[in-house]
């Protein structure tokens, strides 16, 4: 799949792979895999920035993906985030949807609004937002309509 057809088809919460097409160099390579690692990995999307409508599309429209977080202790120090313009020539794949039932948590509401947590469920969220402190954030439930709304527009998840 393209970067476009991620940004339009991706509901926030999936986790989503993207890959340069080279094949994966071997272990005791370190520099090359590491270097191939960069284009070759996965994450949950977690953001949209820009329009996209009917024949219109912001050229600078792009989306994020949450690829991983390093720390020790419960402590994160680091969190990966990666950006990729609609203009990517990289390949994507979704991996997984969110499932039906399961609580989007957002930093803010509006646009701007970036996922920080998937939960299982509302209550499961809540724990999870008490624990982790967004005063601002907003709670969006993944609905069977959505899912419903994938599978007839031939998204299935793949």
């Amino acid at each position: 799949m393209s970067a476009h057809t991620i940004f339009e088809r991706a509901p926030l919460g999936s986790i989503v792979a993207w890959s340069d097409g080279t094949p994966r160099p071997p272990e005791r390579h370190h520099r090359k895999l590491g270097a191939w690692k960069t284009s070759n990995s996965q994450g949950r999307l977690i953001r949209k920035q820009g329009p996209l409508g009917a024949r219109l599309v912001d050229p600078h429209a792009s989306f994020t993906l949450h690829e991983a977080d390093y720390g020790a202790g419960g402590v994160i120090a680091i969190r990966v985030h990666r950006t990729f313009s609609l203009a990517s020539s990289l390949s994507f794949a979704i991996i997984e949807r969110p499932a039906v039932g399961s609580v989007r948590v957002f930093d803010r509401a509006g646009g701007h609004a970036e996922l920080v947590h998937l939960a299982p469920h509302r209550a499961a969220a809540e724990h999870w937002l008490s624990e982790h402190g967004y005063p601002n954030a907003v709670l969006e439930e993944v609905s069977a309509d959505e899912a419903a709304a994938n599978t007839v527009e031939g998204r299935a998840p793949a």
